[in-house]
């Protein structure tokens, strides 16, 4: 088993500062923010993958991660959120390799439609300027946000997820110490 890294080193700026780039992220689908500077979390997690649970997750969110027993026992440690058993169980899911299917998580309910889950989904790069284009609540007219490392059914998938609002599921993308945020709002048209 290895060595427990430490979490934030402030703990109470650095979520306020993480809660902040994550809300400015949803509030401006697509436009990439930082967080996690400084992380040293367990591989495979990325330091803005963490920081976001570090600042989102509690003892009253479940959470569901594919980053194995080390990422586990740091995220007990540094959260104390329960683990669910399944994805579809959980308020915030953690993929670190393959996401699940947009379809099979939480999407709230039509009288609890904010129940729906988080997808926190590790990517190889994101960039603006170029690729998918944005559009929806938060877009003055289109934004460009090109993504490396999602299947390549995502965009189909996000239309169905998009379809079935308000209830849906709401994506946070991170590449190493940057997010962008899709909230379930948004459009998505390939570039």
């Amino acid at each position: 088993m290895s060595t427990l890294t430490p979490g934030f080193a402030d703990p109470v700026l650095d979520a306020q500062a993480t809660f902040r780039a994550v809300l400015e992220a949803m509030s401006r689908p697509g436009r990439i923010q930082r967080a996690g500077t400084g992380l040293r979390p367990p591989a495979p997690m990325m330091p803005a993958a963490a920081a976001v649970l570090l600042a989102l997750a509690d003892s009253g969110t479940t959470l569901w991660q594919d980053a194995g027993t080390d990422a586990e026992a740091w995220l007990r440690f540094h959260c104390g959120a329960p683990f669910a058993a399944m994805p579809a169980e959980a308020a915030f899911v953690l993929a670190t390799g393959a996401p699940p299917v947009i379809a099979d998580l939480n999407a709230g309910s039509e009288e609890e439609p904010e129940r729906g889950a988080t997808l926190i989904v590790q990517v190889a790069a994101l960039e603006e300027g170029a690729g998918w284009r944005l559009s929806g609540p938060g877009i003055e007219r289109e934004h460009r946000l090109a993504v490396t490392g999602l299947p390549s059914d995502f965009v189909a998938a996000w239309a169905r997820n998009r379809g079935r609002f308000p209830r849906g599921v709401d994506v946070i993308l991170c590449a190493g110490e940057r997010i962008a945020a899709l909230p379930r709002t948004v459009a998505i048209a390939e570039g």
